[in-house]
């Protein structure tokens, strides 16, 4: 089965590395990529949807339609920032893209980006793993063909791309180390890519991801 998705987030570090891995993949077969902002890269199979309110996608979902799935790696830091606001950014923004595309795609995974630590009781004391995990949570009860929530820790970034955050570049040199000692919390971007990219033709026995089992996903 060739994939045909949707993706988020492009002009992040995730998302970047995610698309990186769609285009050079040869069961991917066509990307959709929709953000806010042009990613800055051209390819035969990448079509671009700039779109500022993600809060309402009425403009264009006639668009999403002809997918079978979909990679959400939009997100936001929880630094700063107050619970509505961050829920708003998170759990609201993504659930009206999931209802958005669910209609229209019957046979669509959809493949959610959340964290390491994210709180699945959704009682935690970390606000922001509260919200991840009811932004999982409900994501699963939506009724997608497949839904799977993968939680990647610390990543080793893909070489060449735009979008790598600062603190990745500083702290790179310690990826060696932290494989060797933390495996359980250390992956690559790449890994995560080809793993969300095997769950949607091979799925996976369970819906949430740790790293570990996102390495294992990884190698097929």
């Amino acid at each position: 089965m060739k994939i045909k998705a949707i993706l988020t987030g492009a002009t992040g570090m995730v998302g970047e590395g995610v698309l990186h891995e769609c285009l050079n993949h040869p069961e991917v077969e066509q990307v959709l990529s929709i953000s806010r902002k042009p990613s800055g890269i051209t390819h035969p199979k990448l079509r671009e949807i700039l779109h500022e309110n993600f809060q309402d996608l009425s403009p264009i979902q006639d668009q999403l339609t002809g997918y079978n799935a979909c990679f959400f790696c939009l997100g936001v830091s929880s630094v700063g920032m107050k619970e509505p606001e961050y829920r708003r950014l998170t759990y609201d923004l993504t659930l009206h893209f999931a209802h958005t595309l669910m209609p229209r795609n019957p046979g669509l995974t959809f493949c959610y980006v959340s964290g390491a630590g994210t709180d699945s009781t959704e009682k935690g004391r970390q606000m922001w793993a509260r919200v991840k995990g009811k932004t999982e949570n409900d994501l699963l009860k939506l009724g997608f063909a497949h839904a799977y929530m993968f939680r990647p820790g610390f990543m080793q970034a893909t070489p060449g791309l735009q979008h790598t955050l600062p603190y990745y570049k500083y702290f790179g040199w310690l990826y060696p180390a932290l494989r060797k000692f933390l495996p359980q919390y250390v992956s690559t971007l790449k890994e995560l890519g080809l793993a969300m990219i095997n769950v949607v033709q091979k799925g996976y026995f369970k819906p949430v991801l740790e790293v570990p089992n996102i390495v294992a996903l990884a190698k097929g």
